[in-house]
């Protein structure tokens, strides 16, 4: 067991490593298979698309513990499900399987086999992608969901105008016109 007077600084650290995660400019594609409880659900969280097995088993389980997650699962989980759902699995503790898990938002999408395959298909869609537009559509997204609607398109406006001037975009229209 952890000494008490380490478990703030070890959450704390989690809780920073899983928000540099979420704040990397390029897409973060989590694919879970097994387990993915507490913590690993918490990183889960703080990435840009998930992935899980039919399988998997995830949840915030702190509360049976007599805890609350604190690398950012209370906050992560409320956007990615609403209020109403994760109150409910934090309040309760329970795990839920990886179709369930899919049905409410939680992952984007559910294998019948391994997640891995079914993650580095949807990267393999990602990677032509132009990566400024790729970058900038990230920002807007993140920023959006944090502010409100008339400020999102303010900052959707101006990722866009980044955009206009690049080499990707010119490619990516001709590509288009082909």
């Amino acid at each position: 067991m952890m000494p008490i007077e380490k478990v703030p600084i070890f959450v704390d650290s989690l809780r920073s490593s899983f928000s540099e995660l979420e704040g990397l400019p390029q897409p973060v594609i989590a694919a879970i298979d097994g387990y993915a409880l507490g913590g690993g659900l918490e990183l889960a969280l703080a990435c840009d698309i998930r992935v899980a097995s039919a399988e998997s088993k995830v949840g915030l389980t702190e509360t049976k513990l007599a805890i609350i997650p604190g690398a950012g699962g209370t906050q992560r989980l409320t956007r990615a499900v609403g209020p109403a759902i994760a109150k409910e699995l934090i309040f309760t503790g329970r795990m839920i399987g990886g179709e369930e898990a899919c049905r409410m938002g939680l992952v984007n999408h559910c294998t019948k086999t391994d997640s891995f395959s079914k993650a580095l298909e949807i990267a393999r869609e990602i990677i032509p992608r132009g990566p400024m537009a790729v970058r900038l559509a990230k920002i807007a997204i993140d920023t959006g969901a944090e502010v409100s609607l008339s400020n999102g398109l303010i900052v959707e406006q101006q990722c866009y105008a980044q955009v206009i001037p690049t080499k990707d975009r010119l490619e990516g229209l001709q590509a288009f016109v082909e």
